[in-house]
């Protein structure tokens, strides 16, 4: 490990911190096409002898009310089959959360009766430990799915 006295520390520190806010300007950069005499095609932001500079449109970062509407002929759904469609996912997200319940429930059981007992194999505690480790992960798992589940039910309309 490499200790730096404090001074040089910050220092380096208020060097990396200072260089963040240039990122944004360096972000920008120019793209050129290069064709090998193998014929392979390769892009880069250095310019090389035959490199052909390409010209991007600027991506569209205003917000959605300023944006152009959509053209008349794009194709949309109306009000009922949309209703449905959410109606369904509704139903598919609770379906789920009912299973992953269902699973957390046996994982809490096979956690609480795993922890009650030391398989032979088990003579080193850490093996014992490591068992019901992954035991507890499975339980975490489940847990955080279902939280996931709920969050989405929650953004439904």
């Amino acid at each position: 490990m490499i200790k730096l006295p404090l001074p040089r520390l910050t220092s380096v520190f208020l060097i990396f911190s200072s260089s963040a806010l240039w990122l944004p300007a360096i972000a920008h950069a120019e793209i050129y096409k290069y064709v090998g005499k193998d014929g392979r095609i390769t892009y880069s932001n250095v310019p090389v002898k035959g490199a052909k500079k390409i010209e991007l449109e600027p991506i569209n970062t205003f917000p959605a009310a300023k944006r152009k509407p959509a053209p008349a002929d794009f194709p949309s759904v109306n009000g009922e089959t949309q209703k449905k469609r959410d109606d369904t996912r509704r139903k598919i997200l609770l379906d789920e959360l009912a299973t992953e319940q269902k699973q957390l429930d046996e994982a809490k059981q096979a956690l609480s009766e795993g922890e009650a007992v030391r398989l032979g194999g088990e003579k080193n505690y850490q093996k014992y430990l490591d068992r019901i480790q992954s035991l507890k992960d499975n339980v975490t798992r489940h847990e955080k799915n279902i939280e996931a589940l709920r969050t989405e039910i929650a953004n439904l309309k």
